[in-house]
């Protein structure tokens, strides 16, 4: 047993088709976790599930596509995670949108309102549908994707960066409410990493030299180097730590 193992656990990851939250699941999975594949579309879950089920040689993931946006379906959600597995362990609210580039006065009132549903609302119902038997059994790690858009000022993220700071701020409050029921609740805070979701930002080499050129470590990150700090706070070593935001930007930040 090692302070990181997951044995016996299971975790529900939200956007764990591609990008970050496939890594998470493939490397909670990796320390013993039975992990819970979702996304929109169920094909795309269905590979991931497949992939890791291979590699661990016995069925150990469940595809289970939804749509975020909709409550009945992370309702269900949740639902068949604990009819396949037993329990919800561990939740990872990794699935969010961003459906718009440019300054704050050119969204659109509809995409504004739907980067706020999606990226805080949606994480509210998710966690609210979970806590219950963590509660009940005094026991459970929530885990929020937020980014590092959320603590500081940009030009052309802006309904995206609001939607973060509010996802860091529903961590603090939850974790105030579910502390005394032994229930963590945590974000983490990626900096640019490279993604499909965040192409846009990265594909562009002018755009990827710009935003690296002060960055301490010079580059942009992959999925794999966000999942560590997940299986951190989801396991035995992260049991002392709730209400935080860990930010894994290369030191961008910083500097």
């Amino acid at each position: 047993m090692t302070l990181f193992n997951m044995s016996g656990k299971v975790a529900v990851i939200t956007g764990s088709s591609r990008g970050i939250g496939r890594a998470i699941a493939e490397r909670m999975a990796e320390h013993g976790a039975k992990v819970v594949i979702s996304s929109r579309k169920q094909q795309a879950c269905d590979e991931v599930t497949e992939a890791i089920n291979d590699k661990a040689g016995k069925q150990v993931a469940l595809a289970i596509a939804a749509n975020i946006s909709v409550k009945e379906e992370l309702k269900e959600l949740v639902e068949k995670a604990n009819g396949a597995f037993g329990k919800v362990d561990t939740l990872v609210c990794n699935a969010a949108t961003n459906p718009y580039y440019g300054p704050q006065a050119g969204i659109s009132d509809d995409h504004f309102r739907k980067v706020l549903e999606n990226n805080i609302i949606a994480n509210h119902w998710l966690i609210t549908f979970v806590a219950p038997q963590m509660i009940e059994r005094r026991d459970g790690s929530i885990t929020i994707v937020s980014s590092v858009g959320g603590l500081k000022g940009t030009t052309n993220l802006g309904a995206y960066s609001i939607s973060k700071a509010a996802d860091m701020q529903l961590a603090r409050n939850l974790a105030c409410e579910y502390g005394k029921h032994n229930v963590r609740v945590n974000c983490i805070a990626p900096g640019l990493i490279k993604t499909d979701f965040a192409r846009a930002l990265w594909e562009n080499p002018e755009t990827l030299k710009a935003l690296t050129a002060t960055a301490p470590l010079a580059r942009i990150g992959e999925p794999d180097e966000i999942a560590g700090a997940a299986v951190f706070l989801a396991s035995a070593a992260g049991t002392f730590i709730t209400g935080q935001t860990i930010i894994i930007d290369g030191g961008a930040l910083i500097s």
